[in-house]
Protein backbone atom coordinates (compact mmCIF):
# COMPACT_ATOMS: atom_id res chain seq x y z
CA UNK A 1 0.00 0.00 0.00
CA UNK A 2 1.11 3.32 -0.61
CA UNK A 3 1.81 6.25 1.60
CA UNK A 4 -0.83 8.62 0.17
CA UNK A 5 -3.24 4.91 0.31
CA UNK A 6 -2.71 4.20 3.79
CA UNK A 7 -3.04 7.79 4.62
CA UNK A 8 -6.53 8.15 2.47
CA UNK A 9 -7.50 5.11 5.08
CA UNK A 10 -6.41 6.24 7.86
CA UNK A 11 -8.56 9.52 7.15
CA UNK A 12 -11.90 7.22 5.92
CA UNK A 13 -11.71 5.85 9.62
CA UNK A 14 -13.55 8.89 10.78
CA UNK A 15 -16.53 8.15 8.77
CA UNK A 16 -16.36 4.24 10.04
CA UNK A 17 -19.22 3.52 12.75
CA UNK A 18 -17.98 3.35 16.36
CA UNK A 19 -20.86 0.84 17.35
CA UNK A 20 -18.36 -1.53 18.31
CA UNK A 21 -16.03 0.35 20.01
CA UNK A 22 -14.74 0.69 23.42
CA UNK A 23 -15.64 4.38 24.81
CA UNK A 24 -13.80 6.51 27.00
CA UNK A 25 -14.37 10.21 28.28
CA UNK A 26 -11.17 11.35 29.36
CA UNK A 27 -11.79 14.91 30.12
CA UNK A 28 -15.75 16.97 30.46
CA UNK A 29 -17.22 19.62 32.09
CA UNK A 30 -17.94 17.52 35.14
CA UNK A 31 -14.78 15.21 34.69
CA UNK A 32 -11.35 16.58 35.99
CA UNK A 33 -8.09 14.78 33.68
CA UNK A 34 -6.86 12.49 36.00
CA UNK A 35 -4.08 9.79 35.64
CA UNK A 36 -5.53 6.82 33.94
CA UNK A 37 -4.44 3.92 31.44
CA UNK A 38 -5.57 1.77 29.02
CA UNK A 39 -3.74 -1.23 27.51
CA UNK A 40 -4.45 -3.52 25.07
CA UNK A 41 -3.85 -6.56 27.13
CA UNK A 42 -6.15 -5.01 30.14
CA UNK A 43 -8.92 -5.12 26.83
CA UNK A 44 -8.45 -8.52 25.92
CA UNK A 45 -6.74 -8.14 22.89
CA UNK A 46 -4.09 -10.24 21.39
CA UNK A 47 -1.80 -8.87 18.66
CA UNK A 48 1.55 -8.75 17.78
CA UNK A 49 1.77 -4.94 17.93
CA UNK A 50 0.75 -4.25 21.68
CA UNK A 51 -0.52 -0.87 22.18
CA UNK A 52 -1.63 1.51 24.76
CA UNK A 53 -3.67 4.76 25.76
CA UNK A 54 -1.90 7.09 28.67
CA UNK A 55 -3.66 10.60 30.45
CA UNK A 56 -1.20 12.30 32.68
CA UNK A 57 -0.96 16.02 34.12
CA UNK A 58 2.22 18.09 34.29
CA UNK A 59 2.89 20.18 37.27
CA UNK A 60 5.99 22.34 37.98
CA UNK A 61 6.27 26.21 36.34
CA UNK A 62 4.15 27.09 33.36
CA UNK A 63 3.35 23.58 32.06
CA UNK A 64 0.96 23.55 35.57
CA UNK A 65 -1.75 21.69 35.16
CA UNK A 66 -1.37 20.82 31.27
CA UNK A 67 -3.00 17.65 30.54
CA UNK A 68 -1.25 15.19 27.87
CA UNK A 69 -2.41 12.30 26.30
CA UNK A 70 0.22 9.34 25.12
CA UNK A 71 -0.85 6.95 22.46
CA UNK A 72 2.11 3.60 22.13
CA UNK A 73 0.26 1.77 19.24
CA UNK A 74 3.30 -0.81 19.51
CA UNK A 75 5.68 1.04 16.48
CA UNK A 76 4.35 4.82 17.11
CA UNK A 77 4.68 6.99 20.07
CA UNK A 78 2.28 9.76 20.14
CA UNK A 79 1.73 12.33 22.56
CA UNK A 80 -1.08 15.07 21.96
CA UNK A 81 -1.86 18.08 24.45
CA UNK A 82 -5.68 18.45 25.27
CA UNK A 83 -4.75 21.70 27.21
CA UNK A 84 -3.28 22.96 24.00
CA UNK A 85 -5.79 22.76 20.84
CA UNK A 86 -5.62 19.39 20.46
CA UNK A 87 -2.44 19.85 19.48
CA UNK A 88 0.07 16.68 18.32
CA UNK A 89 3.82 17.53 20.72
CA UNK A 90 5.78 14.81 19.55
CA UNK A 91 5.76 11.81 17.44
CA UNK A 92 8.66 9.10 16.79
CA UNK A 93 8.84 5.57 15.78
CA UNK A 94 12.03 3.84 17.47
CA UNK A 95 15.15 6.68 17.63
CA UNK A 96 13.21 8.47 14.90
CA UNK A 97 11.37 11.44 16.40
CA UNK A 98 8.81 13.24 14.17
CA UNK A 99 9.46 16.71 15.67
CA UNK A 100 11.70 19.85 16.73
CA UNK A 101 13.72 21.09 19.49
CA UNK A 102 12.72 24.33 20.49
CA UNK A 103 14.03 26.77 22.95
CA UNK A 104 10.51 26.49 24.42
CA UNK A 105 11.16 23.62 26.77
CA UNK A 106 7.48 23.61 28.87
CA UNK A 107 4.35 22.09 27.45
CA UNK A 108 2.99 25.48 28.23
CA UNK A 109 -0.45 25.81 30.27
CA UNK A 110 -2.36 28.54 27.64
CA UNK A 111 -3.38 30.64 30.87
CA UNK A 112 -0.02 31.96 30.67
CA UNK A 113 0.35 32.82 27.59
CA UNK A 114 -0.69 37.14 26.51
CA UNK A 115 -1.70 36.39 23.22
CA UNK A 116 -1.53 39.74 22.05
CA UNK A 117 1.92 40.57 24.04
CA UNK A 118 5.06 41.21 21.76
CA UNK A 119 2.96 43.39 19.33
CA UNK A 120 0.56 39.92 18.51
CA UNK A 121 3.21 37.44 18.59
CA UNK A 122 2.55 35.63 21.81
CA UNK A 123 1.83 32.91 20.46
CA UNK A 124 5.29 31.79 19.95
CA UNK A 125 6.04 31.39 24.04
CA UNK A 126 4.38 28.36 23.46
CA UNK A 127 5.53 27.11 19.93
CA UNK A 128 7.13 23.83 20.53
CA UNK A 129 4.39 21.21 18.71
CA UNK A 130 4.45 18.34 16.45
CA UNK A 131 1.46 19.36 15.09
CA UNK A 132 -0.37 23.51 15.97
CA UNK A 133 -3.54 24.00 15.05
CA UNK A 134 -3.93 27.34 13.52
CA UNK A 135 -7.18 29.60 13.06
CA UNK A 136 -10.00 29.06 13.06
CA UNK A 137 -11.01 33.05 13.38
CA UNK A 138 -7.99 33.58 10.94
CA UNK A 139 -4.23 32.79 10.32
CA UNK A 140 -1.04 34.57 9.66
CA UNK A 141 1.22 37.05 10.66
CA UNK A 142 -0.31 39.57 13.47
CA UNK A 143 -1.43 42.82 12.21
CA UNK A 144 -4.27 45.05 12.69
CA UNK A 145 -7.73 43.97 10.09
CA UNK A 146 -10.89 46.04 10.11
CA UNK A 147 -9.20 48.00 13.33
CA UNK A 148 -8.58 44.64 15.20
CA UNK A 149 -5.58 43.15 16.25
CA UNK A 150 -5.18 39.98 14.83
CA UNK A 151 -2.34 37.73 16.84
CA UNK A 152 0.08 35.60 15.23
CA UNK A 153 -1.88 32.59 13.82
CA UNK A 154 -5.17 32.68 15.47
CA UNK A 155 -6.36 31.56 18.90
CA UNK A 156 -6.71 27.76 18.68
CA UNK A 157 -3.41 26.01 19.56
CA UNK A 158 -4.03 27.91 22.90
CA UNK A 159 -8.03 26.82 23.73
CA UNK A 160 -7.98 24.00 26.24
CA UNK A 161 -10.40 21.20 25.11
CA UNK A 162 -14.11 21.21 26.73
CA UNK A 163 -14.39 17.47 26.11
CA UNK A 164 -11.85 14.73 25.24
CA UNK A 165 -12.85 11.16 24.62
CA UNK A 166 -11.48 8.20 23.68
CA UNK A 167 -12.53 5.16 21.33
CA UNK A 168 -10.96 2.02 20.15
CA UNK A 169 -12.39 -0.63 17.92
CA UNK A 170 -13.36 -3.57 19.18
CA UNK A 171 -12.14 -5.56 15.88
CA UNK A 172 -8.81 -5.43 13.78
CA UNK A 173 -7.25 -3.41 13.05
CA UNK A 174 -8.62 -1.82 16.43
CA UNK A 175 -8.45 1.65 15.30
CA UNK A 176 -7.45 3.92 17.94
CA UNK A 177 -9.36 7.24 17.98
CA UNK A 178 -8.72 10.26 20.07
CA UNK A 179 -11.42 13.62 19.97
CA UNK A 180 -11.18 16.68 21.36
CA UNK A 181 -13.46 18.98 21.00
CA UNK A 182 -12.64 23.25 21.02
CA UNK A 183 -14.82 26.60 21.51
CA UNK A 184 -13.48 29.81 19.61
CA UNK A 185 -16.85 31.82 20.68
CA UNK A 186 -16.84 35.55 21.61
CA UNK A 187 -19.94 37.87 21.75
CA UNK A 188 -20.67 39.35 18.82
CA UNK A 189 -17.97 38.24 17.13
CA UNK A 190 -17.86 34.17 16.34
CA UNK A 191 -19.37 30.77 17.59
CA UNK A 192 -17.38 28.18 16.03
CA UNK A 193 -16.58 24.85 17.50
CA UNK A 194 -14.16 22.05 16.15
CA UNK A 195 -14.90 18.84 16.93
CA UNK A 196 -11.04 17.28 16.59
CA UNK A 197 -9.75 13.85 15.87
CA UNK A 198 -6.82 11.64 15.53
CA UNK A 199 -6.67 8.14 14.25
CA UNK A 200 -3.94 5.39 14.28
CA UNK A 201 -4.00 1.49 13.74
CA UNK A 202 -1.49 -1.07 15.98
CA UNK A 203 1.70 -1.42 14.41
CA UNK A 204 1.43 1.90 11.95
CA UNK A 205 4.14 4.27 11.26
CA UNK A 206 1.27 6.77 10.46
CA UNK A 207 -1.39 9.19 11.73
CA UNK A 208 -4.49 11.14 10.76
CA UNK A 209 -5.82 13.87 11.93
CA UNK A 210 -9.62 14.97 10.70
CA UNK A 211 -11.12 18.34 11.83
CA UNK A 212 -14.68 19.37 11.50
CA UNK A 213 -15.33 23.57 11.74
CA UNK A 214 -18.89 24.20 12.58
CA UNK A 215 -20.23 27.67 12.42
CA UNK A 216 -22.60 27.60 15.13
CA UNK A 217 -23.89 31.10 15.00
CA UNK A 218 -26.38 33.21 13.13
CA UNK A 219 -24.30 35.02 10.52
CA UNK A 220 -21.95 33.64 7.93
CA UNK A 221 -18.10 34.04 9.27
CA UNK A 222 -14.73 34.39 7.48
CA UNK A 223 -12.77 31.74 8.29
CA UNK A 224 -8.65 30.43 7.85
CA UNK A 225 -7.09 27.35 8.54
CA UNK A 226 -3.40 26.13 8.81
CA UNK A 227 -1.84 23.41 10.27
CA UNK A 228 1.86 24.44 11.28
CA UNK A 229 3.75 20.85 11.16
CA UNK A 230 7.66 21.14 12.47
CA UNK A 231 10.23 18.82 11.45
CA UNK A 232 13.81 19.15 12.49
CA UNK A 233 16.55 15.90 12.35
CA UNK A 234 17.00 13.68 11.07
CA UNK A 235 15.28 15.00 8.03
CA UNK A 236 16.52 18.02 8.25
CA UNK A 237 20.12 18.60 7.52
CA UNK A 238 21.99 20.08 4.46
CA UNK A 239 21.44 18.77 1.18
CA UNK A 240 17.76 17.60 2.63
CA UNK A 241 14.99 18.48 0.27
CA UNK A 242 11.18 19.10 0.13
CA UNK A 243 9.03 17.38 -2.79
CA UNK A 244 5.67 18.11 -3.85
CA UNK A 245 3.52 18.19 -6.79
CA UNK A 246 3.42 22.09 -7.28
CA UNK A 247 1.38 24.54 -9.73
CA UNK A 248 2.61 27.44 -8.53
CA UNK A 249 5.21 28.19 -6.06
CA UNK A 250 6.54 32.24 -4.66
CA UNK A 251 8.65 34.04 -1.72
CA UNK A 252 6.57 35.31 0.85
CA UNK A 253 8.90 38.45 1.01
CA UNK A 254 11.74 39.76 -0.31
CA UNK A 255 14.58 37.89 1.29
CA UNK A 256 12.89 34.41 0.22
CA UNK A 257 13.09 35.62 -3.04
CA UNK A 258 16.66 36.04 -2.72
CA UNK A 259 16.91 32.27 -1.88
CA UNK A 260 13.90 31.47 -4.74
CA UNK A 261 16.54 29.15 -6.52
CA UNK A 262 17.13 26.75 -4.00
CA UNK A 263 13.57 26.66 -2.05
CA UNK A 264 12.94 23.08 -2.41
CA UNK A 265 16.75 22.27 -0.59
CA UNK A 266 17.83 23.13 3.09
CA UNK A 267 21.26 24.82 4.84
CA UNK A 268 22.77 23.02 7.42
CA UNK A 269 22.39 25.41 10.69
CA UNK A 270 23.54 28.84 9.91
CA UNK A 271 23.94 31.48 12.34
CA UNK A 272 22.03 34.54 11.53
CA UNK A 273 20.06 33.07 8.66
CA UNK A 274 16.70 33.52 10.52
CA UNK A 275 13.86 32.48 8.15
CA UNK A 276 12.44 32.13 5.08
CA UNK A 277 8.97 31.07 3.83
CA UNK A 278 7.56 30.11 -0.04
CA UNK A 279 3.96 29.89 -0.82
CA UNK A 280 2.82 27.06 -2.74
CA UNK A 281 -0.41 26.09 -4.45
CA UNK A 282 0.00 22.62 -5.41
CA UNK A 283 -1.54 20.00 -7.62
CA UNK A 284 -4.02 17.36 -6.76
CA UNK A 285 -5.08 14.28 -7.78
CA UNK A 286 -8.52 13.88 -9.84
CA UNK A 287 -10.09 13.35 -6.45
CA UNK A 288 -8.19 16.61 -4.81
CA UNK A 289 -5.61 14.42 -2.68
CA UNK A 290 -2.00 15.41 -2.88
CA UNK A 291 1.10 14.49 -1.02
CA UNK A 292 4.20 16.77 -0.16
CA UNK A 293 7.31 15.14 1.06
CA UNK A 294 10.79 15.46 3.09
CA UNK A 295 13.45 13.46 2.99
CA UNK A 296 17.23 13.87 4.27
CA UNK A 297 20.15 13.68 1.61
CA UNK A 298 20.73 10.61 1.01
CA UNK A 299 16.62 9.96 0.32
CA UNK A 300 17.06 7.41 3.17
CA UNK A 301 14.22 8.57 5.56
CA UNK A 302 11.34 10.73 5.40
CA UNK A 303 8.02 12.00 6.17
CA UNK A 304 4.91 12.92 4.38
CA UNK A 305 2.05 14.85 4.72
CA UNK A 306 -0.78 14.59 2.54
CA UNK A 307 -4.19 16.68 2.20
CA UNK A 308 -6.86 17.23 0.14
CA UNK A 309 -6.73 20.12 -2.01
CA UNK A 310 -10.48 21.14 -1.86
CA UNK A 311 -10.46 21.31 1.79
CA UNK A 312 -6.90 22.96 2.23
CA UNK A 313 -5.73 24.85 -1.16
CA UNK A 314 -2.68 25.78 -0.31
CA UNK A 315 0.63 25.51 1.50
CA UNK A 316 3.16 26.93 3.22
CA UNK A 317 6.95 26.11 3.21
CA UNK A 318 8.62 27.34 6.38
CA UNK A 319 12.32 27.20 6.69
CA UNK A 320 14.02 28.62 10.07
CA UNK A 321 17.13 26.79 9.50
CA UNK A 322 18.71 29.14 12.02
CA UNK A 323 21.32 27.68 14.96
CA UNK A 324 20.26 24.32 16.71
CA UNK A 325 19.62 26.20 19.88
CA UNK A 326 17.59 28.96 18.29
CA UNK A 327 15.26 26.26 16.60
CA UNK A 328 16.74 24.68 13.78
CA UNK A 329 12.89 23.13 12.37
CA UNK A 330 10.83 23.22 8.37
CA UNK A 331 6.81 23.96 8.48
CA UNK A 332 4.80 22.03 6.26
CA UNK A 333 2.06 24.09 6.64
CA UNK A 334 -1.41 23.06 4.74
CA UNK A 335 -3.97 25.54 4.94
CA UNK A 336 -6.97 27.42 3.16
CA UNK A 337 -4.62 30.46 3.36
CA UNK A 338 -0.74 31.16 3.39
CA UNK A 339 0.80 33.17 6.72
CA UNK A 340 -0.02 36.83 5.60
CA UNK A 341 -2.34 38.62 7.82
CA UNK A 342 -5.71 38.54 7.14
CA UNK A 343 -6.35 41.93 5.16
CA UNK A 344 -3.52 40.59 2.47
CA UNK A 345 -5.57 37.50 1.90
CA UNK A 346 -9.06 38.67 0.97
CA UNK A 347 -7.61 40.11 -2.44
CA UNK A 348 -6.00 36.94 -2.86
CA UNK A 349 -8.97 35.17 -2.38
CA UNK A 350 -7.84 32.96 0.63
CA UNK A 351 -10.15 34.44 3.32
CA UNK A 352 -13.15 31.87 2.38
CA UNK A 353 -16.77 31.93 3.99
CA UNK A 354 -18.66 29.09 6.14
CA UNK A 355 -22.41 29.48 6.70
CA UNK A 356 -24.36 29.65 8.90
CA UNK A 357 -24.59 26.08 10.68
CA UNK A 358 -22.04 24.92 7.68
CA UNK A 359 -19.23 22.67 8.48
CA UNK A 360 -16.18 22.43 7.52
CA UNK A 361 -13.79 19.10 6.84
CA UNK A 362 -10.07 19.33 7.38
CA UNK A 363 -8.26 16.16 6.80
CA UNK A 364 -4.44 15.38 7.03
CA UNK A 365 -2.25 12.39 7.14
CA UNK A 366 1.13 11.63 8.36
CA UNK A 367 3.40 9.36 7.62
CA UNK A 368 7.09 8.40 8.62
CA UNK A 369 8.71 7.55 5.42
CA UNK A 370 11.28 4.90 7.31
CA UNK A 371 13.63 3.95 4.46
CA UNK A 372 14.22 4.58 0.67
CA UNK A 373 12.44 2.28 -0.30
CA UNK A 374 9.47 4.15 0.84
CA UNK A 375 10.79 7.15 0.18
CA UNK A 376 11.16 6.40 -3.19
CA UNK A 377 7.07 5.21 -3.57
CA UNK A 378 6.43 8.69 -1.90
CA UNK A 379 8.09 10.58 -3.92
CA UNK A 380 6.43 8.07 -7.04
CA UNK A 381 3.37 9.35 -5.92
CA UNK A 382 4.32 13.01 -6.56
CA UNK A 383 5.78 12.42 -9.65
CA UNK A 384 2.28 10.75 -10.62
CA UNK A 385 0.32 13.67 -9.05
CA UNK A 386 2.23 15.83 -10.79
CA UNK A 387 1.71 13.95 -14.03
CA UNK A 388 4.01 16.70 -16.23
CA UNK A 389 2.12 19.52 -15.65
CA UNK A 390 3.94 22.10 -15.31
CA UNK A 391 5.43 24.27 -12.59
CA UNK A 392 5.06 28.44 -12.48
CA UNK A 393 8.21 29.91 -10.74
CA UNK A 394 6.28 33.50 -9.67
CA UNK A 395 9.68 35.33 -9.02
CA UNK A 396 7.83 38.74 -6.95
CA UNK A 397 5.64 37.96 -3.95
CA UNK A 398 2.07 37.60 -4.12
CA UNK A 399 1.62 41.01 -1.03
CA UNK A 400 3.78 43.69 -1.54
CA UNK A 401 4.84 44.23 2.18
CA UNK A 402 7.09 47.15 1.99
CA UNK A 403 3.62 49.23 1.90
CA UNK A 404 2.98 48.05 5.06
Amino acid sequence: MTPLKLAIALGALTAASHAMAWDYVLLDNDKAAQNWQITSQQLGVKTDKPFSVTLRTLHGGRQEGVSIVDIDNGALKLSVVPTRGMNVLQASVGNVRMGWDSPVKDVVNPSFIELNGRGGLGWLEGFNELVARCGYEWVGHPGIDNGELLTLHGRAANIPASKVTLHIDEKPPYAISLRGELKEQAFKKVDFSVATELVTEPGSVAFALNDTLTNNGDYPKEYQALYHSNFSTPFLEQGARFVAPVKQVSPFNDKAKGDLPDWQTYRAPTKDYDETVYNVVPYGDAKGDTLTVLHNKAGSLGVSVGFNTQQLPVFSLWKNTDTQGQGYVTGLEPGTSFSYNRRYQRPLGLVPMIGVKEQKQFQIRYSLLADKGAVDKALKTVSEIQGGRETEVRQAPLVDLTKE
